[in-house]
């Protein structure tokens, strides 16, 4: 049993999701004593279900094309690199609420018939484009595109879903049918007011008048699962956003992610075969973030979460939930009263520093990806927002993905490769990230990596953009077997987003020359053996000290980002503050035995003593240290390291 699990069950049961309509009282901050970084899941319950009794099934229970299939969902749980022990999902959990009962399956028919008929016109229209010769003709291409869009639209909640999922799916979709549907994540129609505020009442137990002392006539936004509210609440006089679901929406997505796993069993063959990946793995991955973000009560959890990773940071603002006022339909959280992350005029009218905003929120976004392992999946610009202050806000955390530890150590290991410029290994890490099956051959990958990776980067960081690597990636994935993986196309989403809004606030800005420097620093200088061994990889290359790597990354290092909140440290007169990063880098040094005797074969490699490089590197430096505060703070930290290292040397003791 992995420690995520040992975690997990340690923690006893507790009260989970659609089980329970009881919730704890106003919760504005986490417990003190809950850890600040946690990359494991998110309200991991223990549900203990009564014995099924063995019965006769209906006869369409036994139908053979309804039987429930779990290799593809193993996989995926597999992939996922973690044990999840409250399972949102399952293709039983679906079954069952599909065709569990006779009125369930005579609405599935219907629903069948239903999407049937809608579909099967469409694509009689596509045959006959192809008959006609105008398959690839743009003005018919565009039509086709926006006739998907629409249905997708009339066919429901799930549909959109999928089709703002496919929007960002190249090895699925080709781009100009992914561009209209980009559409659908903005403009989702929204439904009668008077059924919202009835859930509402019926959530709240209570008239809205005794919660609310007003709440907005109109939806502020609507998504395809739900929309928004703007209210004040009678007991504080605070302004909150009140997000309601839409009325049926549940058992309408269970027997659509029934027949979608049914119609891939049926394709699961042509699918392996053609694309190289499983039909049902696909829509389990579908299916599992869909019932993820119907949750209310884990959004609730979410942004719990989320408040904890950012506890502290002077320049991240997560909103407060009341999850008294919440249930499994309604969520209840600060309504945040900032500038559209895009609305340039606007945000230089408040008089904030558009590039530090910008830096703010690239920062954050990595530190959600490669520290953190949880991070926001749609980033879109309805969902961040500029605060007066300075502060970066997000909200809606429905669709939120994690990474496992062995996941973000995989990415490291990609970013490493890209850095050395080791292409086997790149293509290696994409069968050790899902992207190919086990056993790929993948030596005609290499040459094609190459390509892109030269391509994209150019002459400098200046010319590398996200969409550029997307771009030339979309037409990788028609040529090889490559499968992205849900979470992984949700990385990819999310960085595209983010660059797009930075583009879009400086058309200059370049991704990754903030990014960059905040890797640097993260790699000189984080204590996680993980990243220190990728330290390593990056330093040394056929068994000799890489100086010049050194001096790239610390240049990089320099460039401004430091501090958890991912801000600039205090200037020096000579430049940048490196004060910490210096004191950070050698109390690692001095912690790691292996690190240090590759160090010290560095310096004295070839039969000489690499005076020069250490000096080189002082005088790169020399001007961004404050030496007093870097003694004063090798003083405070004195204690701790004295015990690390005793540790450390009674450690070796007991073992020798």
């Amino acid at each position: 049993m992995n420690e995520r699990c040992a975690r997990s069950l340690a923690g006893g049961a507790s009260t989970s999701g659609r089980a329970s309509q009881h919730f704890a009282p106003l919760v504005r901050a986490p417990a003190a004593a809950q850890p600040r970084h946690r990359a494991s899941r998110r309200g991991l319950t223990v549900q203990v279900r009564a014995a099924a009794t063995i019965v006769e099934r209906p006869f369409w229970q036994n139908l053979p094309w309804f039987s429930t299939q779990r290799d593809a969902y193993e996989q995926l749980q597999m992939e996922m690199g973690y044990c999840n022990i409250r399972q949102q999902y399952s293709p039983e959990l679906v079954r069952q609420r599909a065709i569990g009962s006779p009125k369930a399956f005579v609405a599935l028919m219907g629903r069948g018939a239903q999407i049937g008929t809608e579909v099967g016109r469409f694509l009689f229209a596509l045959w006959a484009d192809g008959l006609s010769g105008q398959a690839d003709d743009s003005v018919t291409v565009k039509k086709r595109a926006t006739e998907l869009r629409d249905l997708l639209t009339r066919l429901g909640p799930t549909f959109i879903k999928a089709g703002q999922v496919l929007a960002n799916r190249p090895d699925i979709l080709r781009e100009d049918y992914m561009n209209e549907l980009c559409v659908l994540q903005d403009d989702v129609p929204p439904f009668a007011d008077e059924q919202a505020f009835g859930l509402i009442e019926a959530s709240l137990g209570r008239p809205l008048g005794e919660v609310f002392s007003s709440i907005s006539e109109r939806p502020i936004a609507a998504a395809s699962l739900g929309q928004v509210y703007k209210a004040v609440l009678r007991d504080t006089g605070e302004e909150v956003a009140v997000k309601v679901q839409r009325p049926g929406v549940e058992p309408l997505i269970f027997r659509d992610i029934f027949i979608f796993r049914t119609l891939g069993t049926f394709i699961n063959g042509w699918s392996l075969r053609r694309l190289g990946c499983n039909a049902e793995l696909i829509v389990d991955e579908f299916g599992e973030k869909l019932l993820e973000e119907l949750d209310y009560v884990q959004e609730a959890r979410n942004i719990l979460d989320f408040y904890a990773n950012f506890e502290g940071d002077p320049l991240v603002k997560i909103p407060w939930v009341r999850r008294d006022l919440s249930g499994p339909q309604v969520l209840v959280m600060e309504w945040i009263d900032g500038i559209r992350c895009t609305d340039v005029d606007a945000i230089k009218a408040s008089g904030l520093d558009l590039p530090s905003f910008i830096r703010t929120g690239v920062v954050s976004g990595l530190r959600q990806l490669l520290e953190f392992g949880l991070f926001h999946g749609d980033p879109h610009p309805g969902n961040i927002f500029a605060l007066r202050d300075g502060r970066i806000a997000y909200v809606d955390f429905g669709n939120v993905a994690e990474l496992s530890q062995s996941n973000k150590e995989i990415l490291i290991d990609a970013v490493v490769h890209a850095v050395n410029k080791d292409y086997p290994g790149m293509a290696g890490d994409f069968i050790k990230l899902g992207f190919l099956a086990q056993g790929t051959n993948v030596q005609p990958l290499v040459p094609a990596l190459e390509k892109i990776w030269a391509d994209s980067l150019g002459q400098s960081l200046a010319d590398f953009n996200f969409r550029t690597v997307t771009s030339k990636f979309n037409e990788l994935v028609y040529q090889y077997p490559i499968r992205i993986p849900e979470r992984y196309s949700l990385v990819i989403r999310s960085l595209l987003t983010q660059e797009g809004i930075c583009l879009t606030l400086n058309p200059e800005f370049h991704f990754l020359e903030v990014a960059y420097p905040y890797v640097a620093r993260r790699l000189l200088t984080d204590e996680d053996p993980a990243l220190r061994s990728r330290l390593v990889q990056v330093l040394f290359s056929d068994n000799r000290f890489q100086w010049d790597r050194l001096e790239n990354l610390l240049r990089l290092a320099k460039e401004g980002i430091g501090g958890p909140g991912g801000v600039g440290a205090a200037a020096l007169p000579g430049g940048l503050d490196l004060s910490a990063t210096v004191t950070d880098g050698a109390r690692v040094v001095l912690l790691d035995d292996e690190l240090r005797r590759q160090l010290l074969r560095a310096f004295t490699e070839d039969d000489r003593l690499h005076v020069e490089e250490l000096a080189r590197l002082f005088r790169m430096v020399q001007s961004d240290i404050d030496m007093p505060r870097m003694v004063q703070s090798g003083v405070r930290q004195l204690p701790t390291l004295a015990r690390q290292l005793a540790l450390g040397w009674s450690d070796k003791v007991l073992a020798s």
